[in-house]
């Protein structure tokens, strides 16, 4: 008997056993895809750990599935008694590049909500529809302006309402939203900055043909500031403060209505400008494309939360990732009128601006930190040398 066991690389995050692509009896080949878990961050799937048989399944469809688990067995073809032949039915019109096979939970999904899988783009392996694909799907068409159903009324004021169930990515979200906040105490530092030095520099780059966003600008700055105040990469025990060498920084990455994705950019304090450009290019597409990996998004020490972006001009708290030490919040990036100094002299100037913030674990650093390392990131960004 061989043991399809749980991916160990899931970085504490809760793992649930979302469908099995397989069942008891069919004959399996080594790196088939067997089953999916899903996190709050990317939904995955287990190979086959060799030819075979699939003999059992011990963890179903909604078990927590946690770091080495086992999730079911299989023997070896040497072992295995002849399995009973399966006939498949041909999907309509499959598309020849495309893998059409649709697993059990895909199929009670498709039928549950009336889908024709046709109208899916999968994103699983080879093109397969995973579960997270239907759900998306149903979500975009809950999104939809629709006729709200009425509503048992339960008082006077009771009026109409649309009831949307939480996916398992909202739920998981939640509950580490609440354990961050449960489990430190929160801080929030706020800082401007000039954007100034930044955007002219980035106009050279783009001049030159270089694809420099302003986010690998804000990388660069925060390896700058680490370097100044460590503590900030470091990580709270109950006995001892640890601080890695490496610079891990997480980007927070929107799916429009499905939530956020963190992929780290590795070693950061490793990488030139154009180097965290480029990493930052891949792992943007390939989050928006669902197609991260759990490796893209382990290991972060900080993160950046560019919520700017979106319209926001500040936010606090922003949330620490847990079991990291502090966040960055980057406001919108907008032009204000500005006092400067010019030959001695007081000047209006009208300079491109921003709100950035730090927000701490109290437990691991205080104020005078908080605010020596803004005050490096402040300095790294408006004196960019041009």
């Amino acid at each position: 008997m061989i043991d399809i066991i749980a991916p160990f690389e899931q970085e504490g995050t809760k793992a649930i056993v979302r469908s099995w692509l397989k069942k008891p009896g069919e004959r399996i080949a080594l790196n088939d895809p067997l089953v999916e878990l899903e996190t709050d961050k990317v939904t995955q799937e287990v190979p086959a750990p060799a030819d075979g048989v699939l003999e059992e399944i011990l963890l179903d469809t909604d078990a927590e599935a946690v770091p080495g688990a086992v999730l079911g067995r299989m023997r070896s073809l040497s072992d295995a008694a002849p399995a009973e032949p399966t006939v498949e039915k041909p999907a309509a019109e499959p598309r020849p590049d495309r893998e059409t096979r649709l697993s059990p939970a895909v199929r009670r999904a498709v039928r549950q909500h009336g889908i024709d899988p046709n109208m899916i783009e999968g994103t699983g392996r080879d093109g397969r529809i995973t579960r997270a694909d239907v759900d998306r799907l149903v979500a975009e068409r809950a999104a939809a302006p629709v006729a709200a159903r009425p509503e048992p009324a339960s008082g006077p004021s009771a009026g109409k309402a649309k009831s949307i169930p939480h996916d398992r990515m909202r739920l998981t979200i939640a509950e580490n939203m609440l354990n961050s906040v449960t489990t430190a105490p929160h801080v929030t530092a706020v800082f401007e900055a000039d954007f100034s030095a930044i955007l002219v520099h980035r106009a050279k780059q783009q001049a030159a043909g270089a694809a420099v966003t302003i986010t690998a600008y804000l990388v660069a700055a925060c390896v700058a500031a680490m370097k100044a105040v460590p503590e900030i990469n470091g990580r709270w025990f109950a006995d001892r403060l640890e601080i890695p060498e490496d610079i891990n920084i997480g980007v927070g990455t929107a799916l429009e209505d499905k939530g956020l994705v963190v992929p780290v950019i590795h070693r950061a304090q490793e990488l030139s400008l154009a180097g965290i450009a480029a990493r930052l290019a891949d792992m943007t597409a390939r989050a928006r494309a669902n197609k991260l990996t759990p490796a893209d998004m382990r290991g972060g020490t900080f993160t950046i939360s560019n919520h700017g972006v979106s319209g926001s001009l500040f936010a606090a708290p922003i949330i620490i990732p847990q079991p990291q030490s502090a966040i960055l919040g980057v406001g919108k990036l907008e032009k204000r009128v500005v006092v400067r100094e010019v030959g001695g002299a007081d000047a209006i100037q009208i300079r491109p601006m921003a709100y950035v913030s730090l927000t701490i674990d109290h437990r691991v650093v205080d104020g005078h930190q908080t605010n020596a390392w803004l005050t490096r990131f402040v300095e790294t960004l408006e004196g960019w040398e041009n």
